[in-house]
């Protein structure tokens, strides 16, 4: 047998399956994450269960979701923590202003 003509199949092989492997932890995760619970358990304190505090939904999405993930100091404290570094992922950020955008009347 000669390794020359299947090490290439092999080797693609290898990488496919660890691409699968990597993908679907990927999507396990954002499909795990609940926007809702999120909010009620670090969000709510502030904002307010219906978002009704230091949230304006007028603002571009962008730059809500750029205040999850980076934070962002208000006109005074407490000021909104940086997120990303806390595991939320810009999907997720998504996630969350949009429910926030859902709980206004």
């Amino acid at each position: 047998m000669n390794l020359k003509i299947f090490a290439p199949a092999i080797a693609t092989a290898i990488c496919l399956t660890a691409l699968t492997i990597i993908t679907a932890g990927a999507r396990a995760n954002t499909a795990e994450f609940d926007a809702a619970k999120t909010y009620k358990s670090k969000c709510v304190a502030c904002h307010g269960a219906k978002a009704e505090k230091k949230y304006d939904p007028a603002k571009p999405d962008d730059e809500q979701v750029q205040a999850i993930l980076k934070g962002k100091k208000g006109e005074k404290p407490p000021n909104m923590p940086e997120y990303a570094t806390k595991g939320i992922t810009e999907e997720q950020a998504k996630a969350l202003v949009a429910h926030m955008k859902s709980l206004r009347p």
